[in-house]
C-alpha cells in the first residue's frame, strides 16, 4: 500500500478520499486554491498545499502547479476525483513519467474510452448493443442528413469528446438539422476543444442505467451491479440517483453486467469505471459511453454492495488483486443519492454564491451526507455548485424514498439559495414515489409547474 497519496480535487470528493486513505493507514496531501482555504477537505487531510488563486484554470486545472505540489509532497500515488484532471490521459502519463502512480485506468483505456466515437467502436467488437447512428465522427451536416434519412428522425447530434450535456442537440426533422448542427459543434468545440459530432437515433424516453465496474491488474474484471440515473436536468445532469433499479428484471441485470465487464475487458480496463447504457420501455438497452473514473454517484452502489469502492480503488492502484469475485458480489436493499446545489430554483437554477450562515444536515440510521461545506463556510462563484451528496439506504424503495423524504425536510441552509425546495417536491411527484421514471421525468415535472402557474 501507499505511504502518501495527493488528492487532486476539491470539495466532497476530496473529503470522501483523504478519509479512505485515513481508513488505511495512508497519510493524505490536500491541493487548495486561495479561495478553498477555508474548505473541510484542506481542514482533515495531513498535509495541505495551495496551488494558486481562485479559478480553475490558475489551481485546480493548472497542470504544472499540480504536478509540481505532486513532487513537492513526494506523494507516491494521485487520486483525480471525478472531473478536473481524472479523464485526462495526459495528466496519468505526466504523472507516469515523475514515478507517481495514477489512481486510475491505464492511459491506453482512457484514450480508448476518451471519446465517443472509439468508445462505440470498441462497445461493437465486444458485441454490446449500441444506438444505431454513425459509426465513427460525421464531416459534415450534409453527410449528418444522409445518416439520419437512414435511420429515420428523431436523431440526436452528439459531441465525440462531449460530457455533462454539452454539445448534444435533439433533431426532429430535416429541416431542423442544418441550424443545430452548426450549434452543436460551436458549443463541442468551446467546451471540449474538438468539434468532431456522432449521429445516433434519439431512443425516446429511456431508463438512463449504468454498471459500475473494478478490475485489477491481474486479469480480475467484475461489476457491482447498476445504478438508475434518469432523474435529469434539462442538460441532461444527474440529479438523483438510485442503486438498485427496483424494475429492473434478474436476466436484464445479468446481461448488462456481462456486456458491461466484456466493454471494460476489450479496452483492457484496470480499477473503477462506469458503463452507461440507456435502457428502452421493452427492455432494450444500448451502450452509451464509458467514464473512466469514479462516478459522483458512486456512494449509492457503496451502500447496497458493503464496498468501499474508493478503498478498493487505493488498494488495486497499488498492486493488490480484488478480494471479492463475481459470485460474491450481492445486492441489499436500496438507495438513493440527492445532488443537493447552490442554485435557485426560483431563478432558472442560477449560481448562489456567499457566507453559509446556518447549515443542519438531516440525520438518523440510513442517512449519510459527503459534503465539504459547514455553517461559517464561503460558496465560492470559480467552482461547480454542488454543496452535498445526500444519500439514504433502507430495506426496500419505497421505505428508502420515505426517508429521502425525511431528510429533505430537515435539511436547512441559510445565507444562499439551494435546490432542496426544488428537490422537497421532485421527490414528492406521483412518478418518483412509485419509480415510473424515465428521462422525461424532469422536463415533464417543469412543465406540470408552469401549467399549474
Amino acid at each position: 500500500m501507499f505511504r502518501k497519496v495527493l488528492i487532486a480535487n476539491r470539495g466532497e470528493i476530496a473529503c470522501r478520499v483523504i478519509r479512505a486513505c485515513r481508513e488505511l493507514g495512508v497519510r493524505s496531501v490536500a491541493i487548495y486554491s486561495e479561495a478553498d482555504r477555508e474548505s473541510l477537505h484542506v481542514k482533515i487531510a495531513d498535509e495541505t498545499i495551495c496551488v494558486g488563486a481562485g479559478s480553475n484554470g490558475d489551481s485546480y486545472l493548472s497542470l504544472g502547479n499540480v504536478l509540481m505540489a505532486t513532487q513537492i509532497s513526494g506523494a507516491e500515488a494521485v487520486h483525480p476525483g471525478y472531473g478536473y484532471f481524472s479523464e485526462r490521459a495526459s495528466f496519468a502519463e505526466a504523472l507516469e513519467s515523475l514515478g507517481v502512480t495514477f489512481i486510475g485506468p491505464p492511459v491506453s483505456a482512457i484514450e480508448a474510452m476518451g471519446d465517443k466515437a472509439s468508445a462505440k467502436k470498441a462497445a461493437i467488437e465486444s458485441g454490446c448493443p449500441v444506438v444505431p447512428g454513425s459509426a465513427g465522427a460525421v464531416p459534415s451536416d450534409s453527410e449528418a442528413l444522409k445518416v439520419a434519412d437512414s435511420i429515420g428522425y428523431p436523431v440526436l447530434l452528439k459531441a465525440v469528446a462531449g460530457g455533462g450535456g454539452r454539445g448534444i442537440r435533439r433533431v426532429n426533422s430535416p429541416d431542423e438539422l442544418s441550424a443545430l448542427w452548426k450549434t452543436a459543434q460551436a458549443e463541442a468545440q468551446a467546451s471540449f476543444g474538438s468539434g468532431e459530432m456522432l449521429v445516433e437515433k434519439c431512443v425516446l424516453n429511456p431508463r438512463h442505467v449504468e454498471i459500475q465496474v473494478l478490475g485489477d491488474a491481474h486479469g480480475n474484471m467484475i461489476h457491482l451491479g447498476e445504478r438508475e440515473c434518469s432523474v435529469q436536468n434539462l442538460r441532461h445532469q444527474k440529479l438523483l440517483e438510485e442503486a438498485p433499479y427496483a424494475e429492473m428484471p434478474a436476466d436484464l441485470r445479468r446481461r448488462m453486467g456481462e456486456a458491461a465487464v466484456k466493454v471494460a475487458w476489450s479496452v483492457g480496463y484496470q480499477n473503477a469505471g462506469t458503463v452507461e447504457f440507456l435502457v428502452d420501455a421493452d427492455f432494450n438497452f444500448y451502450f452509451l459511453e464509458m467514464n473512466t473514473r469514479l462516478q459522483v454517484e458512486h456512494p449509492v452502489t457503496e451502500e447496497v454492495t458493503g464496498i468501499d469502492l474508493v478503498q478498493l480503488m487505493l488498494r488495486v492502484a497499488s498492486g493488490e488483486k480484488l478480494p471479492i469475485r463475481q459470485e460474491e458480489v450481492s445486492l441489499s436493499g436500496h438507495a438513493i443519492e440527492a445532488r443537493i446545489t447552490a442554485q435557485d430554483p426560483d431563478n432558472d437554477f442560477a449560481p448562489s454564491t456567499g457566507l453559509i450562515t446556518m447549515w443542519r444536515a438531516p440525520g438518523g440510521r440510513g442517512v449519510r451526507m459527503d459534503t465539504h461545506c459547514y455553517a461559517g463556510f464561503s460558496v465560492s462563484p470559480f467552482y461547480d455548485p454542488m454543496l452535498a451528496k445526500l444519500i439514504v439506504v433502507a430495506n426496500s424503495r419505497p421505505e428508502a424514498v420515505a426517508k429521502l423524504q425525511g431528510a429533505l425536510h430537515e435539511f436547512e441552509v441559510e445565507g444562499i439559495q439551494t435546490n432542496i425546495p426544488f428537490l422537497r417536491r421532485l421527490v414528492e411527484h406521483p412518478d418518483f414515489v412509485s419509480g415510473d421514471l424515465n428521462t422525461s421525468f424532469v422536463p415533464k415535472f417543469l412543465a406540470e409547474k408552469v401549467h399549474a402557474g
